[in-house]
C-alpha cells in the first residue's frame, strides 16, 4: 500500500494549464511542480507565460516550456497537446483555468444585461468552454497512454448557481450572462467526459467562489457576509483541490465537483 507522501508525488510527470500566466493558472502550476510535475504554461500572453515558466522553472527546480496560444483559434489549440508531447515525451494532466471573467475587459462583455453582444457571448465561450472541448479530445490519446491521465476543468459557484445581482450595486463591477452558461456548460462537459473517457482518463473540476482582487468595498462586504467562512477566496485555497484531482491521491475519483467556495453554495 502506497503512503500519502507516495500517492500526491507527481514526479516524471507532464502538466498543461491553460491560462497558466494568470492569477489562478500560476498558482495551480507552482503547485504541481511542488510535487514534482513538469509544467507546461499555456497563455496568449507569450511575455507573461515565458516568465511565469522561468519563475516555476527557477523555484521548484522543475521542467517548464511555454505555449503561447489564443483559445479562440482551434487550430492551434487542438495542436497544443502533440507540441507537449514533443517536448516532453509525454502528457499526464490537463487543466483548463483560462477564462473571460467578470473583469475581461472586451466590448459588450462585462456590461448591463441590455448591453451585453453576441459578439461577447461567443468570443467567451469560445475562450471558456469550446477550447476545453477541443483540447480534451486533442489530448485523449496522450492521457491514455499515460496511466495518470487527470483532466480537471476550472468552473465557478456561478455555474452551479445564478447570481445576486444586488452584491454589484454602487459597483461598476457586473456578472456577464455568458460567464455562468459557459462554467456551468463546463460542469456538464466534465460529465460527459469523465463517462467517455473512462477509465484510462479521471476528469473533475473545482468550482472556486469569488476571488479576493482588490475589489470594492461595498461588493467585498455583501460577498463576506453571504459566506460562512467570512472572506473571499484566495488563489492558494485552490492549490490543494488542483494537487489531489490531479495525483493519485484521487484515483478512485471521476465526475466530481470539488466546489471551493466557503460555503457559498450552502445556503
Amino acid at each position: 500500500m502506497r503512503t500519502l507522501k507516495q500517492l500526491m508525488d507527481l514526479q516524471d510527470r507532464v502538466a498543461l494549464i491553460t491560462g497558466g500566466a494568470g492569477h489562478i493558472g500560476l498558482v495551480l502550476g507552482e503547485g504541481l511542480a511542488e510535487l514534482g510535475a513538469s509544467i507546461v504554461v499555456l497563455d496568449v500572453d507569450q511575455a507573461a507565460a515565458a516568465m511565469t515558466a522561468s519563475t516555476i522553472a527557477e523555484n521548484y527546480n522543475v521542467k517548464t516550456h511555454t505555449l503561447a496560444v489564443d483559445l479562440t483559434d482551434m487550430a492551434a489549440v487542438q495542436s497544443a497537446p502533440q507540441k507537449v508531447v514533443d517536448e516532453f515525451g509525454r502528457l499526464d494532466i490537463l487543466i483548463h483555468s483560462a477564462a473571460y471573467g467578470g473583469d475581461t475587459k472586451f466590448p459588450g462583455w462585462a456590461v448591463p444585461f441590455q448591453q451585453q453582444t453576441t459578439e461577447a457571448w461567443d468570443r467567451a465561450l469560445r475562450v471558456n468552454l469550446t477550447s476545453a472541448f477541443a483540447l480534451s479530445q486533442a489530448a485523449q490519446k496522450p492521457l491514455m497512454e499515460s496511466g495518470h491521465g487527470s483532466i480537471i476543468l476550472l468552473s465557478s459557484i456561478y455555474g452551479l448557481v445564478g447570481p445576486d445581482m444586488s452584491l454589484y450595486e454602487g459597483t461598476t463591477m457586473n456578472n456577464p450572462a455568458g460567464y455562468g452558461a459557459s462554467k456551468g456548460g463546463l460542469l456538464q462537459l466534465m460529465r460527459y467526459l469523465a463517462t467517455v473517457l473512462a477509465p484510462q482518463i479521471r476528469v473533475n473540476a473545482i468550482s472556486p467562489g469569488g476571488v479576493w482582487r482588490n475589489q470594492a468595498e461595498q461588493f467585498h462586504a455583501r460577498y463576506r457576509a453571504r459566506t460562512p467562512l467570512d472572506r473571499m477566496a484566495t488563489e492558494e485555497d485552490l492549490k490543494g483541490a488542483a494537487a489531489y484531482l490531479a495525483s493519485d491521491l484521487s484515483n478512485y475519483v471521476t465526475g466530481h465537483n470539488l466546489v471551493v467556495d466557503g460555503g457559498w453554495t450552502i445556503w
